[in-house]
């Protein structure tokens, strides 16, 4: 069960489980799907609407425009809505970031921040405090990437790889051999620009692939960590994940992360992982209709539901696995029992592409921040609660 909470969030939890039945072979009519929508891990995740095993237990009453619920170490999709509709992501993309740059610089080496490694950040976006003329140990930096969202510490580490650009190409390198192929890489924060997009599903496999790895996982488990602010002092950081910390919403019993994300254009979106009897499961929701805690709820509420259904519903796809990992010369991986249909081809939709009536702002880019000029804005990166204005990305 999760972690204790008030009555209010108990209520709120409850109304979660009134909803949607597990009918036999369920697929309900959905949303906008993309016109070809990628049938990778099976061609039930191809599908627009709900897509669950008969004789499972009762699914909760969602509002996001996509979820998805997956077994871990066995890569069984137990249950999805529209997995492969492709969504701005927010902040939930630096998941693929830290998969893609995370192994290639030791958590102890030192980096001496420089006015230029600060340049390009989106106005508005999350920020940790990074200053010009500071140094940090690249530990620091991820915890500021997991912990605080901010694209500060993103594009510092971005410009350690060679740079935004170059990065960039290395995180669509990175999708592609994950069969993330609804995804879309423009910058490596996740802020919002046209046509930068993933689904619940690749937000699935980036979580998966980056729990391989022991850094990623102690950095997302992390909920407060000292950060710098020049000279010998530090200021605290505390991690946004509210299923991790319990601010606003019930902690989550068994909860290891992953990550949030919030802009104005992609609302919130959150990957989260839990472990329970000996099982670890993953859910990914994007997108809820309306109000800033849903987001958190309705993971709870899939996770809840998840670990009731393992062991009894039969999978209706599957977390494909990287093809560099794949035997030499093997195709796409197949589907687990019970994902009927082959893997990786498109499947024809009756609707229009979702990305074709995606509006946005353009992204102004910050001024060459130097000295304590970002500290200074670190208060702007801090997330707020429900109800008031925050800092994107």
């Amino acid at each position: 069960m999760p972690g204790s909470s008030s009555s209010h969030h108990v209520s709120r939890r409850a109304a979660l489980t009134l909803g949607l039945g597990a009918a036999a072979s369920v697929s309900l009519p959905g949303p906008r799907a993309a016109a070809a929508v990628s049938a990778v891990g099976g061609e039930r995740l191809g599908r627009s609407g709900v897509q669950v095993a008969s004789g499972t237990p009762r699914l909760p009453k969602l509002a996001a425009q996509a979820w998805l619920v997956a077994d871990h170490d066995s890569g069984d999709v137990l249950a999805s809505y529209d997995a492969h509709r492709a969504l701005p992501p927010a902040s939930t993309l630096k998941m693929l970031f830290a998969d893609t740059v995370l192994p290639k610089f030791g958590r102890a080496s030192v980096h001496k921040v420089t006015a230029a490694d600060l340049a390009g950040i989106p106005y508005g976006s999350s920020l940790v405090g990074v200053q010009a003329g500071t140094s940090y140990t690249v530990e620091q930096l991820w915890q500021g990437v997991f912990l605080r969202s901010g694209n500060d510490a993103v594009h510092v580490l971005a410009s350690m790889n060679g740079g935004v650009g170059e990065t960039v190409r290395q995180m669509q390198a990175r999708a592609k051999d994950l069969q993330a192929n609804d995804t879309h890489v423009v910058s490596p924060d996740g802020f919002d620009h046209k046509g930068q997009v993933s689904s619940a599903y690749d937000l699935t496999l980036f979580a998966r692939a980056g729990l391989k790895n022991e850094d990623f996982r102690g950095y997302c488990a992390t909920k407060t960590a000292d950060f710098p602010a020049g000279g010998k002092k530090t200021f605290q950081i505390q991690n946004t994940d509210r299923l991790l910390t319990g601010q606003g919403v019930a902690a989550y019993q068994g909860l290891i992360g992953v990550k949030n994300g919030y802009t104005s254009h992609a609302g919130n979106t959150f990957t989260g992982a839990a472990t329970r009897g000996g099982r670890t499961l993953l859910v990914t929701v994007m997108h809820p209709k309306s109000g800033y805690e849903a987001v958190y709820e309705e993971t709870a509420a899939l996770l809840d539901w998840g670990f009731a259904a393992a062991g009894k519903a039969d999978p209706v796809g599957t977390l494909v696995t990287p093809l560099s990992e794949q035997p030499k010369g093997a195709a796409a991986a197949k589907p687990r029992a019970g994902a009927a249909g082959s893997v990786g081809a498109p499947v024809a939709a009756s609707t229009t592409s979702h990305m074709d009536d995606w509006a946005f702002g353009g992204s102004a880019a910050v001024a060459v921040l130097a000295g304590g000029g970002l500290l200074a804005l670190r208060r702007r990166g801090r997330e707020r609660p429900a109800g008031r204005r925050r800092r994107q990305g």
